[in-house]
């Protein structure tokens, strides 16, 4: 029976874990990705401009525009008389079509027409302007590829940070363990010098200290990597991907490409289309036009159509010159000539930055794997003065003080060697953002 109640307790102290979510990098790369506000504003920002090109296509196709429009006329002498109402001869000959008297008019009137124009050439001002919008949508690609990286080194950075906070509570277990083991040995030696058993219970207190403010600090990182992938709080994540023990070499190549410089590159072919159009708005514009119009009078609305209305109707082409405007096309152009220059002048210093950027960070990559080996050795060396002294401390040939010397340094080999591959991860990440 105690047997079936003991292995009862144990499936409850294993189902915690079998409830918890295992996370890759990769998989919350994925997540963050997902739930980044920053991606869905550049979809956002791909759209809009792409609507943006809609506005500007539809001035290539034909406009069509109808009125209708109904009026009922009152005689300000006799406005309650149903006899219609006076008018001057001048407009007379309307009323020859319709039968009526040259003195009166009808107080219903009905008209209705439409009007075609279709652009034909307009030296540029369209073509520009499309132009133009085909390169903003280049641009918003490119700054979401920009954003991409962006974020995909974020993410890496919380992974990675989430998954060190998790050593560093490991290691300061580790240390606390350490320094409680060397009290049990001090006190089962027989009596304990007391300055030493002060000594270490001080480091104890200390090493406790450190560890809640690792749990606390790993808390942290854990909840906002939660929050960034769209995790729930309090939904239990295990980190699957663990620091590597060696890193591949990196080689370095020519930085060639960045979103960023293409941004620059789709910002001046921009603009200088966008100039162009500008600059063609002081030229002609040829289109073709038509139009048609229809007209009917009637004493009250229900004869209104009994007779045949006047109808008109035309096509052609229209020529509209711009002859004066202050030099306004002129200063547009120039305005967006300059926008260009400025983004020429962005793309220069931006492909020096970034070049440098890249370069530093292949050779900090390179420089902390070189590190990273003796790094490894000192370690050792620590671990195996840590060993000796332990060794020694329970024989009460070293005092306390020296134990906890050499366990400090222990620690802080720990901490050196979780930093110094973290630092080796984010530069390999920084290279992935900057160059891929």
């Amino acid at each position: 029976m105690r047997k079936f109640l003991f292995l009862i307790l144990c499936g409850f102290l294993v189902i915690p874990n079998a409830f918890a979510m295992n996370l890759s990098l990769n998989d919350a790369i994925d997540k963050i990705i997902a739930e980044s506000n920053d991606v869905k504003i550049a979809d956002a920002n791909i759209k809009k401009a792409r609507a943006q090109l809609g506005t500007v296509n539809a001035n290539r196709w034909m406009t069509i525009d109808g009125t209708v429009s109904y009026m009922n006329l009152i005689d300000p002498i006799r406005p309650t008389s149903d006899d219609g109402i006076r008018i001057p001869a001048e407009i007379g000959a309307m009323l020859e079509n319709s039968g009526l008297k040259m003195g009166q008019i009808p107080d219903n009137m009905f008209s209705a027409g439409i009007q075609i124009t279709q652009p034909i050439y307009t030296f540029g001002k369209i073509g520009n302007a499309v132009d133009a919008m085909h390169d903003a949508i280049d641009m918003y690609k490119s700054s979401k590829d920009l954003t991409m990286r962006e974020v995909k080194y974020a993410a890496a950075n919380l992974y990675w940070t989430a998954k060190m906070t998790d050593e560093i509570v490991n290691a300061s277990q580790k240390n606390l363990d350490n320094a409680r083991a060397a009290r049990t040995k001090l006190t089962a030696a027989g009596r304990a010098n007391r300055s030493n058993l002060i000594q270490i219970e001080s480091e104890i207190a200390t090493k406790e200290i450190n560890l809640s403010n690792a749990k606390f600090d790993r808390d942290t990182a854990y909840r906002m990597l939660k929050i960034m992938a769209g995790i729930d709080a309090n939904k239990e994540i295990i980190l699957t991907d663990n620091f590597p023990d060696s890193f591949e070499p990196l080689q370095k190549k020519e930085l060639k490409s960045n979103p960023e410089w293409d941004i620059y590159q789709k910002q001046i072919q921009m603009y200088e289309s966008n100039a162009s159009s500008k600059r063609s708005g002081g030229y002609p514009t040829l289109a073709a036009v038509g139009s048609y119009s229809y007209n009917s009078m009637g004493n009250d609305v229900g004869h209104m159509f009994d007779k045949e209305g006047s109808q008109s109707a035309y096509i052609g082409l229209a020529l509209q010159i711009p002859l004066f405007n202050g030099g306004l096309h002129s200063a547009n152009a120039t305005v967006e000539a300059m926008n260009a220059e400025s983004a020429r002048q962005n793309l220069e210093k931006s492909k020096k930055l970034k070049t440098e950027e890249y370069n530093t960070a292949v050779d900090k990559y390179k420089h902390l794997c070189d590190n990273l080996e003796k790094l490894n050795n000192a370690y050792n060396l620590t671990q195996k003065a840590y060993d000796v002294s332990v060794n020694r401390f329970a024989a009460g040939q070293t005092s306390a003080i020296e134990l906890s010397d050499v366990s400090g340094a222990l620690y802080q080999m720990d901490m050196a060697l979780l930093n110094a591959k973290y630092n080796i991860l984010m530069a390999g990440e920084s290279v992935k953002k900057l160059g891929e």
